[in-house]
């Protein structure tokens, strides 16, 4: 690891979870595998499970039919390089200066490879990371290796056919085909190596597609041309994440690894025309539902055992906390608080409430590194910010924010600098037609109060409160700014 501090809690802020000692688990084949699998831009309405009326995705429908499906699964921010630094850490973006896309990771976060690496996994990423440089800067303290991926074949941001790759920070190199058939082939091999040793591994899988241009082969396209150029590409692109699925999925059974591996499928936010919301309102970029809500399943054949279909609301940031709370990891330098929380319950089919609301933020301001200089330098083609100190609630109302309740019902929306504001019931109205914020300024009230309280915790964490008492493992690694 590069960077970590000492437990201990920031603030008067609760963590969600406590990574957790109580889950050990006590032989090392007892531990399950992971594959960890991101779509780019795909919306929640872009599956076949969900109801689109044109589009086929026959894999992850099957996964969707016989394992864990989440139905209230969320992107921690409508845009990629935050969510994927909330799958990576547990945290809000935000807490770590990766306000938009672009934007970086920090070396003081613990990552989910790094923390598996703690317990004997072998790790590999395959596809899209844009949490920093790949080929351009391959030691940089927030490329794929500094963040704890032994091997990868990446690239900083999205692709489509015959993509350029780099090989472990080696100079980009093109490959021939479908991006999704790529990687998803490079994390077969990955695989099929690792289960042969015995050994846990995990694989994070992250497609390029159906991030824009829309560029699918011929016969990806065929079955979809009849409804123009466009959503033939744009749908081709999902038949080869689907079939790039399958392809792992397969490889699983075939290294009689499937049983104990989990495998968790979800998109990084929200869709851009032609993709499909599902009917809710909004698309990337917004915090409407259809800016955040996304396809989300798991498959856990040893655990799993029957489908399921939730309505609890779920998030990015969970993902680092129950992974580790299954496999029993502790990381007692742990970056602190967490946003995320341990599903573990609800994916044991136990009983399940969340225990926290979530929040949602695109931070205001986003060039303000510009006022006080970058954080990490230099990061060829990517930014991350450190505020001096933290701003005052006035300055923090934002371009647009969200709160929702841990049960899921009721949602606050502000935007443009808090003038407008939204309440919207989810249970009753999904597709959020119908403001309710005047006949319940109760609820408004409420809302607006753990909103402001989240946002100070989080604008606290961005001015790098959370790394006091650091203790420097690798110095090395390490940006003297921070």
């Amino acid at each position: 690891m590069r960077r970590a501090i000492n437990a201990g809690w920031p603030l008067a802020m609760t963590p969600a979870v406590l990574l957790c000692g109580t889950a050990s688990v006590s032989a090392a084949s007892e531990r399950p595998n992971l594959v960890l699998i991101v779509t780019d831009d795909q919306g929640w309405g872009d599956v076949g499970y969900n109801g689109h009326p044109d589009l086929k995705t026959p894999v992850l429908d099957e996964m969707a039919a016989t394992g864990l499906r989440f139905d209230r699964f969320y992107a921690a921010h409508p845009v990629c390089s935050p969510t994927r630094g909330s799958l990576m850490t547990g945290r809000h973006p935000n807490r770590f200066g990766c306000l938009n896309w672009g934007y970086s990771l920090r070396p003081e976060e613990v990552t989910l490879a790094e923390a598996l690496k703690t317990a004997g996994y072998a790790t590999g990423l395959f596809g899209k990371w844009h949490l920093g440089p790949v080929s351009k800067d391959p030691d940089s303290p927030v490329g794929p290796a500094a963040s704890g991926f032994d091997e990868y074949l990446a690239k900083e941001n999205y692709f489509d056919l015959d993509p350029e790759l780099s090989r472990n920070g080696a100079p980009l190199e093109r490959f021939a085909g479908d991006g999704s058939d790529i990687v998803a082939e490079a994390a077969c091999a990955f695989i099929a190596r690792k289960a042969e040793t015995g050994a846990p591994f995990f694989a994070f899988v992250a497609f390029g597609s159906p991030h824009k241009p829309f560029e699918a082969l011929p016969e990806d396209r065929k079955p979809y041309e009849h409804l123009g150029a466009k959503k033939a590409a744009y749908f081709g692109e999902l038949a080869a994440v689907d079939r790039a699925v399958g392809a792992i999925r397969r490889r699983l059974r075939e290294s009689k690894v499937a049983e104990n591996t989990i495998v968790w499928f979800m998109s990084d936010n929200g869709p851009m025309p032609p993709g499909s919301s599902g009917g809710l309102k909004g698309r990337k970029r917004y915090l409407f539902e259809g800016g955040i809500r996304v396809p989300g399943l798991l498959e856990w054949p040893a655990v799993v055992k029957r489908p399921t279909v939730s309505s609890v609301p779920c998030v990015t940031s969970d993902v680092y906390p129950t992974i580790l709370d299954i496999v029993g990891i502790e990381i007692p330098n742990q970056p602190l608080p967490l946003d995320g929380v341990s599903l573990r319950p609800l994916i044991e089919g136990k009983p399940y409430t969340r225990p926290d609301p979530i929040g949602f933020w695109i931070y205001p301001g986003r060039n303000r590194e510009r006022e006080n200089g970058s954080y990490i330098q230099p990061l060829p083609g990517f930014k991350n910010s450190k505020h001096p100190a933290a701003r005052p609630i006035e300055e923090l109302q934002g371009l647009h924010a969200a709160w929702l309740d841990a049960d899921g019902r009721y949602k606050f929306l502000l935007r443009k600098g808090g003038r407008q504001r939204f309440l919207f019931d989810l249970n009753a109205d999904p597709r959020q037609r119908n403001n309710l914020a005047d006949k319940h300024p109760d609820i408004v009230e409420r809302m607006t109060q753990e909103l402001n309280a989240w946002k100070r915790s989080v604008e606290n964490s961005l001015t790098g409160a959370d790394y006091e008492n650091l203790r420097i493992s690798d110095p090395s690694k390490v940006n003297e700014g921070g």
